[in-house]
């Protein structure tokens, strides 16, 4: 790059960087678009509208038909968004919390009153009409019978539960013109019904009404016999007709029949506090990154933070684009991605040093530096990457968050750091800076003997696992838990109470939460307030009748408030067991494919088989940690668990690369042990400095942090120690046992 084309790359870098600025600040236009104040929020962060449904014709509705309907609204509401939450309230009650909405007509008017879907042949048995068109309802269509009367004549062929899934979208016809379709699975059940009830249709020419909530929502004709537990209904405008549609029969396929008990807008869980020193946290932190790789890596640390504030610009910008939802475990996900861009970086410069000292120029240098460090960065992050997509497409609730801004700022973080990182020190060369001191070079330095330590390392690791297992084993003889679940895993109580006056959220954590506190035992209160009234809603741990009354007592003689505007209902688990199994299907496909990728990539199965054994290191040590330490395992647990699970694997893969690089110059007299240790070594200011520097943004977020963000960033914290210590010490030595123990698969 001549000088004239770097004074130019220079100043459009500073005018993108600007314009991206204040796009991230002030947005576009009126509405504000792309800026950060218009990226939606979680109930913990910014609120939401809170919905109770209450079930219909039945006053004990069974256990498993509150879990399957709790399961199918979550999977319905998720289409709102991914941090939406569904939880059982008393015994017949559902309450549905949906982030960064304010208007709860418009949600109710679009989610509709989740009532009975059928489906409806068009004569009975005996021939009788069963519908007709009227000019009334949905479709013009209107019942000649009652739905009692249909059920018992065998006039409903399926019914909302036989369907497994529905979904809007497009398909060809058959003369290839493009049309809106939705498509529909049946269980195995509904297959046998529809496939009966499509074959009689057919031969008789009739078609099946879908009657949903009293109205009929569609009445497609049925132009062939279906068998195969599949069903395509076209003759859709535009694709949100589609979808709707799709939508009202997933809502219709719901056990139970629920009507709308109250719906209220409520405040943030977390408070303005606690957005205020997160954002005051983020800001010290990538401050504080700023300045060490500045001095650090001089010239080439000035590029990278150049490149760190456009994509700090960029990923605002694109979660207000894409409608994302941020929450604590979405902060996580970019916590990581951050750690992941500055580590990119951290492994070119480290590349460009060794150039240096190796004795090429400045500029050959910058570029093969670029070049030798793709691998890892490649492989590390598309590793990464893996595990976001199967975690965004099999996991569901937060775990869907995370994935999300967790893959958004992988995306991100390879751009800045691949494109323009090298764009932007290549225009710092080309304007004068070519001497090598602004660069620097390696200083020599000795191998270090990893391996001679590596049985003493594999003890200390078995020592804290099985040490986090006896603590599992005397918490669960002491309070029938192993961790100490959080309301979010085992559920609670939820106490209303209506106050004489006004409070924010900063006197109601300073004045009533204590109150709550000394009642429980336990730190863990969950605060949100209902708009436009008086009205606070207190989650704790499950509180029996004495601490109820004990409460109430305390209340009324602190506060003095009305002991009859005191409700207390209790609830269940906000992440439902379903949840749970998906976040550990998702996990276990994850983790599989980024063994097989590694496998792939590396050409030895033993690579793979030593990263995903650290991985599960990594897991066990904070969990050990979670054990001792008691620290609360609520709704953030499994983020911080996936957090480390990447950052794991990304540390690890380094190494590896290093490695395998060696192996390809390795000469007769190297002997395997000494080339293990050696790239270790080589390695180890990267492994350090990007530890320290994602470190750092958790330790901001800790030490500025209300309780429930340090309880978030402590295990953090201890993950990306134990992920920097299991990378050094564990990862290439348990390599170097199954290589020289096992033959190459």
């Amino acid at each position: 790059m001549k000088k004239n084309k770097g004074i130019v790359t220079l100043l459009v870098t500073v005018l993108v960087m600007a314009a991206l600025g204040f796009v991230a600040i002030w947005g576009i236009g009126t509405e504000r678009a792309g800026s950060a104040s218009g990226i939606r929020q979680g109930l913990d962060l910014a609120g939401g509208v809170s919905i109770t449904y209450q079930v219909v014709g039945e006053e004990n509705p069974s256990a498993e038909d509150m879990a399957d309907t709790i399961y199918k609204l979550q999977q319905r509401v998720e289409g709102y968004s991914t941090e939406a939450q569904v939880y059982q309230e008393g015994s017949d009650r559902i309450n549905i919390e949906i982030p960064g909405v304010s208007d709860a007509n418009s949600i109710l008017a679009d989610l509709g009153r989740p009532g009975a879907l059928y489906f409806i042949a068009q004569t009975d048995a005996d021939g009788n009409q069963n519908y007709s068109y009227t000019g009334t309802g949905a479709t013009g269509f209107s019942l000649n019978k009652t739905i009692d009367e249909l059920l018992a004549d065998g006039s409903v062929v399926l019914e909302g539960t036989d369907v497994e899934s529905a979904d809007g979208g497009s398909a060809s016809d058959k003369l290839g013109n493009s049309q809106f379709v939705v498509e529909l699975v049946f269980t195995k059940e509904g297959t046998t019904k529809f496939a009966e009830a499509t074959t009689k249709a057919y031969a008789n020419r009739q078609s099946i009404g879908i009657y949903y909530d009293g109205d009929f929502i569609s009445v497609p004709n049925v132009e062939a016999a279906l068998t195969d537990g599949r069903a395509q209904i076209s003759g859709m405008g535009t694709y949100e007709q589609a979808e709707r549609l799709a939508s009202q029969i997933r809502i219709g396929g719901l056990k139970l029949e629920l009507e709308e008990l109250r719906s209220n807008v409520v405040g943030a869980q977390l408070g303005e506090e606690a957005v205020r020193t997160s954002l005051l946290a983020a800001l010290i932190g990538l401050v504080i990154i700023a300045l060490f790789m500045i001095i650090v890596y001089r010239i080439p640390g000035f590029a990278s933070v150049l490149a760190l504030i456009i994509y700090t610009c960029l990923i605002v910008i694109c979660l207000n684009i894409f409608e994302l939802t941020l929450t604590l475990p979405g902060i996580a996900g970019i916590i990581l991605s951050i750690g992941m861009a500055v580590d990119a970086n951290v492994i070119i410069f480290a590349r460009i040093r060794e150039e240096i000292t190796a004795g090429k120029t400045v500029r050959n240098a910058i570029e093969s530096g670029f070049q030798k460090a793709l691998s890892a960065i490649v492989d590390g992050n598309v590793t990464t990457l893996i595990a976001a997509l199967v975690l965004g497409l099999k996991g569901s609730g937060t775990v869907k968050g995370f994935a999300y801004t967790l893959g958004l700022g992988i995306v991100l973080s390879m751009f800045t750091a691949l494109f323009v990182t090298r764009l932007i020190l290549r225009a710092l060369f080309a304007v004068g800076l070519k001497d090598e001191k602004f660069y620097g070079r390696n200083k020599e330095k000795a191998t270090v003997n990893f391996l001679g330590r590596k049985n003493i390392f594999f003890v200390c690791s078995a020592a804290v696992i099985v040490l986090g297992f006896v603590f599992m084993g005397i918490n669960g003889a002491s309070t029938g838990r192993v961790l100490n679940y959080s309301l979010d895993f085992v559920g609670g109580t939820s106490t209303n109470v209506t106050f004489n006056e006004d409070m924010d959220l900063s006197a109601i954590d300073a004045n009533v939460v204590p109150v709550f506190s000394g009642v429980t035992g336990d730190g863990a209160v969950q605060v949100q307030k209902v708009a436009g009234s008086n009205e606070v809603i207190f989650k704790t741990r499950e509180l029996n009748l004495s601490e109820r009354e004990q409460l109430n007592s305390a209340l009324v003689e602190k506060f003095g408030v009305n002991e009859e505007l005191i409700t207390a209902e209790t609830i269940s688990s906000t992440i439902s067991s379903e949840m749970k199994s998906d976040a550990v299907v998702a996990v276990i496909i994850a983790t599989i494919c980024m063994l097989i990728y590694i496998w792939f990539r590396f050409k030895d199965i033993r690579f793979a088989a030593s990263s995903v054994a650290a991985l599960v290191h990594d897991v066990l040590v904070v969990l050990a940690f979670y054990a001792v330490a008691k620290v609360s395992v609520g709704s953030t647990f499994i983020a911080c668990m996936l957090t480390i699970v990447g950052y794991s694997i990304n540390a690890t893969i380094v190494i590896f690369d290093r490695i395998r690089e060696n192996l390809g110059a390795m000469q007769k007299k190297d002997s395997l042990e000494d080339l293990v240790n050696r790239s270790i070594s080589q390695t180890l200011s990267r492994s350090i400095f990007t530890s320290l520097t994602t470190f750092i943004m958790v330790a901001a977020l800790y030490v500025l942090g209300v309780t429930s963000i340090k309880e978030f960033a402590l295990p953090l914290m201890v993950g990306i120690v134990c992920g920097t210590y299991s990378s050094v010490c564990i990862t290439g030595a348990l390599w170097y046992v199954l290589r020289t123990k096992i033959r190459k698969a």
